[in-house]
């Protein structure tokens, strides 16, 4: 149903597909058993975990999943926002999408302290449909890292197969979670904070999984008007000394006038940074997530997957 679902989604309008995806998660939230936002087990540190730089109880990783054009165009404003209030991200671009990011805008970003990663390759749930269509695609992936000098990424729609990523010339990948039942591929990895993926020899990466709901999922699907989830969530991951890594989409974020169906506010995104500045800015470690996982990878923080799949 998925493959059928991703086929056909370009001859979908977007307003339709919202209240379709509106409905589905809704029905979700009703019948769903599992812990969400929080998932109490999840705080356990993984083994060699040494804590946080300098002392810091707990880290805040910002990233921003660039889907469209409409999100491209944004992503100025996104970055002022951001360097205003004192932080700096993660944005990342589709290579082969529905836009193409031109070189003054990642030059932009990177001569401003922001970090630029890839996401996925066309965007259109392809990646993963077979191992065949995931080995196709790898030599373009690893071109992008090399030709825009980035280290980290993370799949369309949060698909993910661990082992695969492994052909991937990455520091680190970011298409995993902890617990989030409202994604595609529903398989949290049941940790709050980064873990190494062991590759082959002395090969692997940095697994860094989002840890607070994506904005997507709070403002457009459970049409949710204020941030008290991400604000219950940052606090109880600031209590655990975990990392808190939220992923908000410039595609989805109104700076003018009233949001239409499929967007909101940017004052709730402004309100959550002014919560984690205000609140935690003595505390907290504000990194970019190759900065996190360059720090991780020197410890190599191992955990048991559920399903029993050991990764370190």
């Amino acid at each position: 149903m998925k493959s059928i679902y991703y086929a056909l989604k370009p001859a979908i309008p977007r307003g339709l597909r919202m209240a379709m995806r509106r409905v589905w998660v809704q029905w979700l939230r009703w019948r769903n058993n599992q812990p969400w936002p929080i998932q109490e087990s999840a705080a356990r540190p993984p083994a060699g975990w040494p804590g946080w730089p300098d002392g810091k109880k707990f880290a805040f990783v910002l990233t921003h999943d660039v889907e469209g054009a409409s999100g491209l165009a944004r992503c100025r404003q996104v970055a002022e926002l951001d360097k205003a209030l004192g932080f700096r991200s993660s944005f990342n671009f589709v290579p082969e999408g529905e836009y193409r990011v031109s070189d003054s805008l990642r030059t932009f970003l990177t001569d401003e302290g922001f970090e630029v990663g890839v996401h996925d390759l066309h965007h259109d749930g392809s990646l993963y449909r077979s191992s065949r269509t995931f080995k196709k695609q790898v030599q373009s992936i690893n071109q992008y890292f090399k030709t825009w000098g980035a280290v980290g990424f993370r799949s369309g729609f949060m698909f993910h197969n661990l082992e695969w990523l492994h052909a991937l010339d990455v520091c680190y990948d970011a298409s995993t979670f902890d617990v989030d039942p409202f994604e595609p591929q529903p398989d949290g990895v049941g940790t709050i904070f980064p873990f190494w993926v062991q590759g082959e020899g002395s090969r692997g990466y940095m697994e860094l999984p989002y840890t607070l709901p994506q904005d997507s999922t709070l403002f457009v699907l459970l049409k949710e008007n204020t941030i008290d989830v991400w604000k219950k969530k940052i606090d109880w991951l600031a209590a655990h000394g975990g990392m808190a890594l939220v992923v908000v989409h410039p595609d989805y974020i109104s700076f003018q006038g009233k949001p239409n169906s499929w967007e909101y506010s940017a004052d709730l995104y402004e309100g959550l940074l002014k919560y984690v500045a205000t609140r935690y800015g003595e505390s907290c470690w504000f990194a970019l997530p190759r900065e996190v996982a360059q720090y991780a990878a020197q410890f190599k923080p191992c955990v048991m997957l559920p399903g029993n799949r050991s990764q370190g």
